[in-house]
Parts: structure tokens; C-alpha cells; sequence
């Protein structure tokens, strides 16, 4: 099948193809005597499997680390499964969840420096106030519209 063709059975766009294949993550497809990429089923079910790590919060480089590796995923079905597989993705996974985590810390420290600046103090830090007012705010009362 044509780029077009195999993007849409994989549920991305041509684009994408041409960086995975850029980066590593696909194989160069054959070419057609005109010059046009031929994808086959396996390569579709690889950019699935890309897809679906993507989605997970992997990135291009993650992957591209173990891009060798991809088509265990590929027949396995499931790249949910690769977290606990030592070797294959689960030092990488394991990198990201690291990654996540310190950004979440440094989100929240500077959520709280936010509201602490804004006099917004909640019992429960993340948690939204009542009703979706501002804390400290009492609901009953509307809200002063500004004239300007």
C-alpha cells in the first residue's frame, strides 16, 4: 500500500511515516519503480505500535533508543506489556516515569508558590473550590463585574 494508504490504516498522516522512517523507528519501505513508498501490513502494525507508545508519554527518542526492539512489540500486540521486560523498554519506561514525576513535583511547588502569591488557600492543594469558585470567595454572593 501507497503512504497515504498505509497512514490511514494506522491512524496517522504521511507525514509521520516519513519521520519515523527519518528517525529510525521504520525501516525505508521499497520503492515502487516510480519512487513511491510500499508499506506492508507489518510495517503498518510497527507504526501502531510507535502510535501507541507515543500516546503512553514515550517520545521519538525514547523509542529510537530501542527501535530494534519494537517488533517484539509488534507481534506481541500489546505495548502496554513492555514495562516490566528488562532489556527492552522498561529502563527507558522507567526514564520517563522519572522524568513525569519531577515535572509533576515542579508543577505542583509552582502551582502552590502561584496560589500562595494569588492569597488562594484550599484545605485540599489541586483540588478545585466548591462549585468552581474561587476559594475564600463565598458563592452566594455574584461576582462584581469590572467596569473597563
Amino acid at each position: 500500500m501507497r503512504i497515504g494508504e498505509a497512514a490511514a490504516a494506522a491512524g496517522t498522516t504521511p507525514r509521520a511515516l516519513r519521520l519515523y522512517e527519518a528517525r529510525g523507528l521504520l525501516r525505508p519501505p521499497p520503492r515502487t519503480s516510480s519512487g513511491q513508498r510500499e508499506y506492508d501490513s507489518a510495517a503498518v502494525a510497527r507504526v501502531r505500535v510507535i502510535r501507541s507508545l507515543l500516546t503512553l508519554g514515550l517520545t521519538l527518542e525514547d523509542l529510537r533508543s530501542r527501535a530494534h526492539r519494537l517488533d517484539l512489540l509488534v507481534q506481541e500486540g500489546t505495548p502496554a506489556s513492555c514495562a516490566g521486560r528488562p532489556g527492552e523498554l522498561s529502563d527507558v519506561v522507567a526514564d520517563r516515569l522519572a522524568a513525569l514525576d519531577a515535572e509533576i513535583a515542579r508543577l505542583t511547588r509552582l502551582r502552590q508558590a502561584l496560589a500562595a502569591a494569588a492569597g488562594d488557600v484550599r484545605d485540599a492543594p489541586g483540588q478545585p473550590p466548591p462549585d468552581g469558585q474561587r476559594a475564600g470567595r463565598d458563592p452566594a454572593v455574584p461576582a462584581r463585574r469590572s467596569s473597563g
